[in-house]
């Protein structure tokens, strides 16, 4: 929306929106495979109570941390500046990590399918459930990546049509403090769900 109010015009939102995702789907695929590589060396009754730490504890502080953010950079960025943005963000902000309980949820599933596509007289073997976790974790990635990317272009060009830059000036939704409240709720869904 911001290379949009900037250049006035359309386009320019439009074209921001390939990189953002991009940077965002490999932010999230990073934390999902080192889920899947977690599961080699943790016990699976400790994944749940695990990540619900890790939410929480991500959440908390993201809650106690100062909002301001401290690099100022110029507006100008190309293809592969506003993917390394992009990735930096939603790892600074922990966007994998929301992914995770949906993950955790699968993994039975994902592993019961990844047995039968290897065929009759398979064991299940480590390989079996990292192959599960694997597309598990593809199609969690691409459909939250879909979403995603759904999402911010709705309401950036809805922002770039009607709202602009004026919102700024009238009102201002702190969503450093949402999303943290986001994280810590995720991690006690996942303590209560289990």
């Amino acid at each position: 929306m911001a290379l949009g109010l900037q250049e006035g015009r359309r386009g320019a939102v439009l074209s921001a929106l390939p990189p953002i995702a991009l940077g965002h789907a490999l932010s999230v695929l990073i934390v999902v495979l080192g889920f899947g590589v977690t599961q080699f060396f943790v016990a699976p009754k400790l994944l749940a109570p695990g990540l619900a730490a890790i939410l929480i504890g991500f959440g908390a502080y993201r809650l106690m941390r100062d909002p301001r953010h401290r690099v100022r950079a110029g507006m100008r960025a190309g293809f592969a500046e506003l993917t390394l943005w992009s990735f930096l963000m939603a790892t600074a902000h922990g966007a994998g990590l929301m992914i995770l309980p949906l993950l955790l949820g699968m993994l039975t599933p994902a592993s019961m399918l990844a047995l039968s596509l290897c065929g009759p007289g398979a064991e299940m073997t480590g390989t079996v459930a990292a192959l599960g976790t694997a597309l598990a974790g593809a199609m969690v990635v691409l459909v939250h990546m879909a979403a995603m990317l759904a999402v911010v272009a709705v309401v950036a060009l809805l922002v770039f049509s009607t709202v602009g830059l004026g919102i700024l000036r009238r009102g201002w939704v702190n969503f450093d403090r949402l999303w943290a409240g986001t994280l810590i709720g995720g991690g006690l869904a996942v303590l209560l769900i289990r």
